[in-house]
Parts: C-alpha cells; sequence; structure tokens
C-alpha cells in the first residue's frame, strides 16, 4: 500500500506494507510484543543498521517495562497480528536508538548487553555512552537523524500465557525468583544434568546482578545482594567444573576471589581448574591458601594434592617419552 498514514503521535508517519489480522490487540502492563524489524537511515540507499533477521531470533518487548526506545511500543500499537508497515520516525524519537542497538547486538554475540555500564547517576554515565564499541552507532550518537523502522509482528501475549525473562521482572519478582531457581539448579545436579544445573544458577546470578545495578557499591543493599551472589556462582563454577570448562571456572572464581580474597570455596574450585590445565604452581598455591583459611578442608586438600603430584609425574614421564621419540626419530633421518 503506498498511502501513509499518520499516527496521532508526532514526528511518525506509518504506511502499511501488508495488512495484518482481527482487531488492533488488547493491552496492559506486561503484554509481550514478538516481532521483526529492519532500521534504515533516511538517506537515499536507505542503509541498513540492523536486522533482527539476520540475528535469526524475533525481538520481543515488554508493555510498561520502559524500554529505552519508548516510540517502538507506540509504533507496535498501533499494528494487527500478522501486519507489516514502515514507521518513518523524527530525531525526537530516535535519540536513544543507538544505547538501544548496542544491547541488542551485545545479546546476539552472546554478551552482556549491561557490560561497561558502571552504576552511577546521570551526567556519569554519559561519560561512559561515550562509545558504543560500533562504529556507525557512534555516529548515529553523534549525529542524531530520523530513521525508519520496517515491522512485523507476530504475536501479542497477555501477562499470564508465557514465563517472564529476567529483564522483565519487578524487584520483587526478581528477588522473588531467586530461590526458585537455586532450589531448580540443586536439584538438576542431583540429577547430574550439570548444563542445565548451570544456567539456572546463571538465571539466578543475573537477577541478583540487575538489582545490585541499583545499589551502592559496598553498601548494605550491595552487600546483602553481594551475599546471596556468592553462593550461586560457587555452585555455577561447580557445575562448570563438571563439564571440562575449566577456564570459565578460572575467571569466574578469580573475579570473586579480587572482591571476597577470603572464600575458601572459591580458592579450591579454581585450584581444581588450574590442576586440570596443568598449572601446576598456580593450583598448588591456591591448595596451600584454602588449607590456612579453613583447616577443616584439610583432608580435601592433603587428597587433592596427592592426586596433583601423580598427575603430574605421570605426565613428566609420557613428555620425557614423547621427546625422546621425537630426538631418535629426527636422528634417524
Amino acid at each position: 500500500m503506498e498511502e501513509t498514514y499518520l499516527l496521532n503521535v508526532e514526528g511518525v508517519k506509518k504506511k502499511i506494507l501488508h495488512g495484518g489480522q482481527g482487531e488492533l490487540p488488547k493491552l496492559q502492563d506486561g503484554s509481550k510484543f514478538t516481532f521483526h524489524f529492519q532500521t534504515l537511515k533516511d538517506d537515499f540507499e536507505r542503509t541498513v543498521i540492523d536486522d533482527s533477521r539476520e540475528a535469526g531470533v524475533p525481538m520481543e518487548i515488554i508493555v510498561g517495562k520502559m524500554f529505552k526506545l519508548e516510540i517502538w511500543e507506540t509504533l507496535l500499537s498501533s499494528m494487527r497480528i500478522g501486519e507489516v508497515a514502515e514507521f518513518w520516525c523524527d530525531t525526537i524519537h530516535t535519540g536513544m536508538y543507538a544505547l538501544v542497538s548496542r544491547g541488542m547486538r551485545r545479546i546476539a554475540e552472546g554478551r552482556d548487553p549491561l557490560e561497561g555500564q558502571k552504576h552511577r547517576c546521570g551526567m556519569g554515565n554519559m561519560f561512559d555512552y561515550h562509545s558504543t564499541g560500533y562504529d556507525d552507532l557512534d555516529e548515529l550518537q553523534r549525529t542524531p537523524q530520523p530513521l525508519i523502522f520496517i515491522m512485523e509482528l507476530f504475536r501479542v501475549e497477555d501477562p499470564s500465557a508465557y514465563k517472564r525473562d529476567t529483564w522483565a521482572m519487578s524487584k520483587e519478582e526478581k528477588l522473588a525468583a531467586v530461590p526458585v531457581l537455586h532450589s531448580e539448579g540443586n536439584r538438576l545436579v542431583l540429577r547430574r544434568e550439570f548444563a542445565q544445573a548451570a544456567a539456572k544458577y546463571q538465571e539466578a546470578v543475573i537477577c541478583l546482578r540487575n538489582l545490585q545495578a541499583k545499589e551502592k557499591p559496598w553498601e548494605d543493599g550491595w552487600l546483602k545482594l553481594e551475599s546471596l551472589v556468592t553462593p550461586l556462582v560457587l555452585n555455577y563454577c561447580q557445575c562448570q567444573l563438571e563439564l571440562g570448562e575449566y577456564y570459565e571456572v578460572l575467571e569466574h572464581t578469580t573475579e570473586l576471589l579480587q572482591k571476597h580474597n577470603d572464600n575458601a570455596k572459591a580458592y579450591f574450585k579454581r585450584a581444581k581448574a588450574h590442576a586440570a590445565v596443568w598449572n601446576e604452581r598456580e593450583a598448588r598455591e591456591d591448595f596451600q591458601r584454602v588449607a590456612h583459611l579453613d583447616p577443616s578442608m584439610a583432608a580435601a586438600v592433603k587428597k587433592e594434592l596427592k592426586q596433583l603430584g601423580e598427575r603430574m609425574r605421570k605426565k613428566h614421564v609420557e613428555d620425557r617419552k614423547r621427546y625422546q621419540g621425537l630426538f631418535q626419530s629426527s636422528q634417524g633421518l
């Protein structure tokens, strides 16, 4: 359809490209939109900035959850299920797009969308946003401009019809979800379903980290949340040890020990990860630290050190044989 429809919103034009079905969906706080989108520059080439189909996963936003690009909620509210529409949005509506796009790209890359953000108020955050890490988005930040959004709406679900994603939960919902996720993780560990258990622990940690971001570091509220985070991270690391993901264990335990350098369990798990990747000196140092911090773990440490010594001796013998074989082969040439 070539006709352009003006929504009752300043600076927005809508063109229906493919009609939808039924009436406009009835919305309430917590309703979820699922849709594909394409973002283009309003230039001669209609340069594509983002395309959710390339990531292969539709976009989802929750009504009333303060999505940074508020205009998207308005645009989607004007669409019927199955409709494809093109929206031209003036600069007054697109100023936050670079930050929204950065988060979506990081999620698509398997990274934390909040990575690099620090707990600061107002003016401080402006400096964190100086660079998005993507040249095209940095350009949009420096030079705000009208954008074109092409959207295809797949479905609208009531809040009771879907499992709430962590980021969509309120503070109270996140706090209530943590012990449930912790318990589910423990149940899965007993069934030796370590990958699934790790996912539960990780989701619980994300809930708490999101809440911590709103607290001042090392003050009471932050510390209470940190006390809940620590055992979840340790459980997650134990699952990763079982799965053979030793370098991930090294990363997370080291990060934990930077904040809590007296945590014997963190040293113990890091020592086991070091031992698994043949870092003998580091493993021994961490095991000795465990015995010093928690004498009740001395027997477990003694057992681990004995196993480490046996493994290292066996490795040295195998290495010596391999080197001798290589030397004899080179002599025969």
